[in-house]
């Protein structure tokens, strides 16, 4: 895929190795939405991007182009990696449905307190969640709200969060904010995977599946795969059925080794539409 970096806008010529409903609306972000014009925007920390479609392509403006190059892994080439990934017969069919996505390479933070909420929880209700935090605590920027910093969020009660709609999830994300910061994320960047997935699940209201969703979308760790109730039934589908899910990742990881990360993307895509 070609594309090109101006002052205030990328240029991606060609439509084959990205489609924003595609990146967006595969369970990988909650920040986004679609404006009066239909066009996506996506807002990351304090930054926000409009994706716009032509006859030749995509332009995603933004006063930050080079954060939202890295934040579209505009760098990585996807055509290689779903060639490879289609040697896996269970693959054909959720490549051609999700030709376009990508795996976004988000902040930790923001990653970390959006997938706690996202436990046991829809996609409507997750972003609303998410929104109210944003406008209750988060700076207003220009026509919306940052996500919140640590020390920003540290002002929050349980109660808070709580009154916020984020329920259960309200003790977790008051503990968790005691427990870690945007620079101790960081200084895991560099820790193999099996480590760094324990590290993340010692963390208050931080399961399997949240770690592996935070070490996926976050770290970029492609050596995971986030089992949820589409990746089990999947299991269940092309596979055989397997009530425990630790087993049921192992078994995936151990099949698609370093690309499983992005074979986790197309599969939840295509079980989730009702493929």
């Amino acid at each position: 895929m070609e594309y090109k970096l101006e002052k205030d806008k990328i240029v991606i010529i060609g439509k084959e190795d990205f489609n924003p409903e595609h990146i967006l609306e595969c369970g990988q972000v909650f920040s986004f939405f679609k404006n009066e014009k239909g066009n996506y925007v996506v807002l990351s920390t304090d930054k926000k991007a409009e994706i716009l479609e032509n006859e030749t392509g995509f332009v995603i403006e933004t006063e930050t182009p080079e954060y939202f190059e890295d934040y579209f892994d505009l760098k990585t080439n996807y055509g290689e990696i779903k060639a490879n990934l289609k040697t896996f017969d269970i693959l054909k069919a959720p490549i051609e449905y999700g030709f376009g996505i990508r795996i976004l390479k988000q902040n930790l933070f923001e990653t970390l307190i959006s997938f706690i909420v996202s436990a046991n929880n829809n996609i409507k209700r997750i972003k609303l969640i998410l929104n109210r935090i944003k406008e209750k605590f988060g700076k207003k920027m220009n026509g919306f709200f940052a996500f919140p910093t640590r020390e920003e969020l540290l002002k929050a009660t349980e109660e808070d969060f709580a009154t916020l709609g984020a329920g259960y999830r309200a003790k977790y994300l008051f503990a968790v904010l005691r427990q870690v910061d945007e620079q101790a994320l960081l200084e895991w960047v560099d820790l193999p995977t099996k480590q760094l997935r324990a590290k993340l699940i010692s963390l208050m209201g931080v399961g399997p599946k949240v770690a592996d969703c935070v070490l996926l979308f976050g770290y970029g760790r492609q050596d995971v795969f986030p089992v949820d109730t589409w990746i089990e039934q999947m299991h269940d589908r092309f596979y055989t059925h397997e009530p425990n899910r630790e087993k049921v990742r192992e078994k995936l990881v151990s099949e698609f080794g370093e690309l499983s990360g992005y074979a986790q993307q197309y599969l939840f895509f295509f079980m989730r539409a009702g493929l």
